[in-house]
């Protein structure tokens, strides 16, 4: 059987996979700011399910529940981090303290939580990193700016930090997935309102209805387990038809723009390298 740590375990993704790990014997250091949110599973799964209060932006207070964890059993074979949320207004509408808040959740705790794992996973010879990204760490949306910049700042962390431990035997793979029938926009926070953005084309909460999403949770939750199982983990993994399809979108869009400036880009080559 297989040991997990998980952020953000009240709902979500992170509920869905504690519940599923739990059904097929594994145990789980599950991590929320209500532990009370995971009573009824803890009285049932008794010692496999491992809870502790943590908020992740208190980073002294991630890496002692990190080490305790470890202390207590033993060994943990795959770190999630999923705490997180989103943040809905155009960038003139948010507050200083929302695009700060935004940042230190998405990006800054999901730092230090990879962080924190890496020395354990070292000693071990062995660990697996699955971190929550999105369909927003690729694409942009209007009206969800602080939300993207975090996401896009995360793929760029393990980008470069999953070469880093590969050599450890560490295995990282970035989460991407599309639009899932979740409580996302329940617990996402959103801006104050300009009536100047109105007809901006800025993407508001609640703009999708839940029914339209067609990403189901916990089949997501179902693959993100079944990568770790595979013996190299990819680096991504998109989830969903949506995520699949503007995804791959984009990344056309963007190899098409790029090729349309080749002939600037080289020009721009120091003569020493143009004439060889």
């Amino acid at each position: 059987m297989t040991t997990w740590f998980i952020t953000g375990t009240s709902s979500g993704f992170g509920r869905h996979l504690t519940e599923l790990l739990l059904e097929r014997g594994d145990t789980v250091a599950a991590t929320l700011r209500r532990p009370d949110t995971l009573a009824a599973l803890q009285d049932h799964h008794g010692d496999r399910l491992w809870v502790r209060a943590l908020d992740v932006t208190d980073t002294a207070a991630l890496r002692r529940v990190v080490d305790e964890a470890f202390a207590d059993l033993d060994t943990i074979d795959v770190a999630v981090s999923n705490a997180g949320y989103g943040l809905f207004g155009a960038a003139e509408e948010l507050a200083d303290h929302e695009i700060a808040r935004q940042l230190d959740t998405n990006v800054l705790a999901s730092i230090q939580l990879a962080r924190a794992f890496v020395p354990h996973f070292r000693r071990q010879g062995a660990g697996r990193i699955l971190q929550l990204s999105s369909l927003g760490g690729q694409v942009g949306f209007p009206g969800m700016s602080a939300y993207h910049a975090s996401k896009w700042a995360i793929e760029g962390f393990y980008e470069a930090f999953g070469p880093e431990v590969a050599p450890f035997g560490i295995q990282t793979t970035l989460v991407e997935p599309g639009m899932a029938r979740t409580e996302f926009a329940g617990r996402s926070a959103v801006a104050g309102r300009d009536p100047r953005y109105d007809d901006a084309g800025v993407l508001r909460v609640g703009a999708v209805p839940r029914e339209a999403m067609p990403g189901d949770p916990r089949k997501m939750a179902q693959a993100m387990i079944d990568v770790t199982e595979r013996e190299q983990q990819p680096a991504r993994l998109a989830l969903g038809s949506d995520a699949y399809a503007m995804i791959r979108a984009a990344l056309e869009d963007r190899i098409a723009a790029l090729d349309a400036q080749r002939e600037i880009a080289l020009s721009t080559d120091a003569d020493d390298v143009l004439s060889a």
